[in-house]
């Protein structure tokens, strides 16, 4: 139950913090934005880990994987998150994100040996197929001026990086990491290494005061990052990543409707086709233990 309960609520969640991302683009730079939350995210964690008594202390290898999960899950990949947001609309990225866990299943495949059944194939490959459908049709409804394919493009940058973003993390469960004091030290690396690459580029590292940025901002750390996240890497450990990614075919409902109420956006045709495909192939992914051998 908790793993069906747990990508439920990670699902709500990350439904509506594609459209609370674009609340964070304005004044500030998105590199400073990403790291005042990944940065108050991983604090929160570790109190948390001092509170309730769990080791914080990682082995060479374990921080290891714990850095290049935290370079790709959350540097690289939120890095395009923000700037494809700039482009399309937030539902249209959320939809993009479908795609994880076809790139799981292949990931997993070639780099760990882990088999898969046909049904979760078959599943993924219809989600893969649903986020081509939208997505194409979304650069066609914008006339081929390139915006569109821009946004898009990026989507699929910080979609391949959170792919490897799992891997990292499964490499740091293989070494006996836990948990929450793994994906702390992932948040902590990956808002290290952005401010370290900010401070290179002369990024300016300012804060917008107003009620919509701070409230976001809280919004996107605390509940996106710290309950989202540490839900769903415990959630993985348990029933698998590949699983566990179906979160992301999850959201684009919820995002799709967050963005009709808030940013104006209309779907045709098109994108509720690439919808449907995205949920059927969702449906036959948690239903794949089942129907294969």
């Amino acid at each position: 139950m908790l793993g069906i309960g747990g990508v439920m609520i990670c699902a709500i969640i990350w439904g509506t913090t594609w459209y609370a991302i674009t609340l964070q683009l304005g004044t500030v730079a998105p590199l400073a934005s990403i790291v005042w939350r990944f940065g108050l995210a991983a604090a929160v964690l570790f109190l948390g880990c001092l509170v309730f008594r769990q080791n914080l202390k990682l082995t060479p290898a374990q921080h290891l994987a714990a850095m290049a999960q935290g370079a790709f899950a959350f540097s690289i990949s939120y890095s395009f998150t923000y700037a494809s947001e700039a482009h399309v609309a937030s539902a249209i990225v959320a939809v993009t994100f479908a795609s994880l866990t076809f790139l799981n299943l292949v990931l997993f495949r070639l780099a760990a040996g882990q088999k898969a059944a046909l049904a979760s194939w078959g599943g993924a490959l219809l989600g893969l197929a649903g986020v081509s459908v939208l997505s194409g049709g979304e650069v066609l409804k914008a006339g081929l001026d390139g915006e569109a394919a821009l946004g898009v493009g990026l989507a699929l940058v910080a979609v391949t990086a959170s792919a490897f973003g799992n891997f990292f993390a499964w490499k740091g469960q293989v070494r006996g990491s836990a948990a929450i004091p793994s994906t702390a030290w992932a948040m902590a690396y990956g808002t290290g290494l952005l401010a370290l690459y900010g401070l290179v580029t002369g990024a300016q590292f300012t804060i917008d005061p107003s009620i919509t940025y701070v409230g976001s901002l809280l919004y996107l750390a605390l509940f996106g990052s710290v309950i989202a996240f540490g839900l769903y890497f415990t959630i993985a450990r348990t029933i698998g990543y590949a699983m566990a990614s179906y979160v992301s075919a999850l959201t684009p409902p919820i995002a799709m409707l967050v963005s009709v109420l808030f940013e104006g956006a209309h779907f045709g045709w098109t994108a509720l086709a690439g919808l449907l495909l995205v949920l059927s192939g969702q449906a036959l992914m948690i239903r794949a233990p089942k129907l294969s051998t």
